[in-house]
């Protein structure tokens, strides 16, 4: 009785190890994985839930000052999504493509907003939240992309919002096949495409030390 107890508990033990280890993601795979996605697949749903999860990073990421000034207004697809992207432009130095394809569109939206005056100390605390919701974005198996282009007096009209939104963080399904590059610091450094492929320049740590 005793050794199958025993026999029983190692297998338990065995199989909670297998599941662990195949949903351990490690930090630098993620950072590789976490890139700007400017197409997405159209038979993959966001849902509001979804959303909530990747915001939810921002009960726990740092603040300048322990400010927290940090509000987020969530869009799934529908008539308001359509809206937010006629006022959003993606693929900036690539303005030849027209990103995104047509049918690649994203469809989920999360409108980053703040409670008080845009300062440097805010601008930190935006980004460190938009690589934080990126990163967990990631983690759950979706894309994404930060916008700062868009039309602000457009979306905060229409979703009648008492807060400025600073930037906007596009989710979805990727459906790009994105490559790291890597280059000298005297190469160039804007992005490209070449057979389907979206290549991104990053400086090799050689020259990133000084």
């Amino acid at each position: 009785m005793a050794d199958g107890y025993l026999e029983k508990r190692m297998e338990e033990f065995s199989s909670n190890s297998r599941r662990s280890t195949a949903k351990h993601i490690s930090l630098d795979v993620l950072f590789e994985k976490n890139r700007s996605c400017r197409g997405y697949k159209k038979d993959f749903v966001v849902k509001r839930d979804m959303l909530e999860r990747i915001v939810k990073v921002n009960t726990k990421i740092a603040s300048g000052k322990n400010q927290q000034v940090l509000r987020f207004k969530l869009v799934t697809k529908g008539d308001d999504a359509d809206f937010v992207l006629k006022n959003i432009k993606l693929g900036g130095m690539l303005p030849e493509l027209h990103l995104p394809y047509e049918g690649t569109e994203p469809e989920a939206f999360i409108i980053v907003c703040a409670t008080a005056p845009e300062t440097k100390i805010i601008d930190i605390d935006l980004g460190i939240s938009l690589q934080s919701m990126s990163l967990k974005a990631t983690e759950m198996g979706l894309g994404c992309v930060m916008i700062r282009a868009f039309n602000k007096v457009n979306i905060v009209e229409h979703f009648a919002l008492s807060h400025e939104p600073l930037a906007i963080l596009a989710v979805g399904k990727s459906a790009e096949n994105i490559k790291l590059k890597t280059i000298s610091v005297d190469e160039s450094r804007a992005y490209y495409r070449v057979d389907g492929v979206h290549y991104v320049p990053k400086v090799r740590l050689d020259d990133l030390i000084i």
